[in-house]
């Protein structure tokens, strides 16, 4: 985006700023180029990706063309394109983020799936988020199971404070929101399903991270800085004196054998009702824990 000449800058179209872009941030490395331009596009002009090639010889004004310039920048230090327009999509709906809460992956919606399904045939369930982050399990399992009671918790007040502004965009009213740590502070409440998506990358495996996630997204919702299995041990202590009889709980697990190794840790304390859950590559990606 260089002006044409000393006198005249170029005129931007939409189709000439697509077409640019996408050689361009194909250039520095970034996947999904074409994706990525057409979204920080859709968010500039606020419209929707049809909108874009409907109207694609529309020319984009300077003050636009600024913005649109430091959002590249930011994009090609490998910023993650969810903190730069301060919004990610998870289960449909837009959520705010930014970079103290981990931003949301589409292969966590399967706890949504199978929360929906466990809590079919219970009425007014109440469900304990752990580790709530950005609100986006809490806050869609609030607006997917209208008359639930969710407890979302979390040990950093930043993240909390995150959550918070996504229930009001959401108008949501059925949550309920705890600082704490799960490690040092009981938990006095009885609830229907225990659901978490916990830090579970080892120590070990931080350094091996792509750059957008190891050097931009919250490490406290990353690792446990420790074997990445420490809140399974935790959660599978706590289990028996929260869940109801007969209650649920649903973790998200990393890849290879991961998944076998948390499954251990809930069958070494007496849990023996567990199923693995596959997501949509076909990887477990969840286990669903019975309290019998």
């Amino acid at each position: 985006m260089q002006a044409k000449n000393s006198k005249i800058d170029k005129v931007w179209r939409i189709i000439d700023l697509i077409n640019w872009g996408e050689k361009y941030l194909k250039e520095k490395s970034i996947e999904n180029p074409k994706i990525e331009i057409e979204l920080f596009l859709q968010h500039l002009l606020k419209c929707k990706r049809i909108d874009l090639y409907l109207q694609f010889e529309t020319i984009v004004k300077p003050e636009n063309l600024a913005i649109l310039r430091k959002w590249i920048t930011r994009r090609i230090n490998y910023e993650p394109i969810q903190y730069i327009l301060g919004s990610s999509e998870f289960y449909g709906r837009p959520f705010i983020v930014n970079k103290n809460v981990l931003i949301p992956r589409p292969e966590t919606e399967i706890l949504i799936d199978i929360s929906i399904e466990e809590l079919k045939n219970v009425n007014n369930p109440t469900i304990l988020d752990i580790g709530t982050g950005s609100g986006c399990i809490a806050i869609t399992v609030a607006l997917e199971i209208p008359l639930s009671t969710i407890i979302a918790i979390d040990i950093d007040e930043r993240a909390i404070s995150v959550a918070k502004n996504n229930v009001e965009k959401h108008g949501v009213k059925n949550i309920e929101f705890i600082i704490t740590d799960i490690f040092h502070e009981k938990i006095n409440r009885k609830v229907d399903m225990l659901i978490s998506n916990p830090p579970y990358i080892a120590k070990e495996e931080v350094p091996g991270l792509m750059k957008d996630v190891k050097d931009y997204e919250p490490l406290i919702a990353l690792t446990d800085n420790n074997d990445g299995l420490m809140f399974y041990r935790k959660i599978a202590e706590i289990m028996p004196s929260i869940l109801k009889e007969n209650g649920t709980a649903i973790v998200e697990v990393g890849i290879e054998d991961h998944p076998n190794r948390v499954e251990n840790i809930f069958r070494e304390r007496g849990f023996d009702e567990i199923k693995k859950r596959l997501d949509l590559n076909k990887d477990t990606r969840a286990i669903v824990i019975k309290n019998k």
